[in-house]
């Protein structure tokens, strides 16, 4: 628990740094896909996929992230 108190921390700047104080996650473990939203879920105006990481954007801010194969992609990391 503590390394994950201490990641969280370290991200910590990034969210104070963001326009929305409030984050929506939700994880489809069937599916091995996090959904991280910094609007409330909405739809987004276009989006860019780079390396299985789609970036959401509305009127081109960034509204959210979908990270697919998310817990591959991070195992052994924690």
């Amino acid at each position: 628990m503590e390394e994950i108190t201490g990641e969280v921390i370290k991200s910590i700047p990034y969210i104070l740094n963001m326009q929305s104080k409030q984050i929506w996650i939700d994880y489809d473990q069937e599916a091995d896909v996090l959904y991280i939203s910094f609007r409330k879920p909405q739809h987004a105006d276009d989006s860019e996929m780079d390396d299985n990481v789609i970036t959401h954007y509305s009127n081109e801010k960034v509204v959210g992230i979908t990270i697919i194969g998310a817990q591959k992609r991070f195992r052994g990391t924690h």
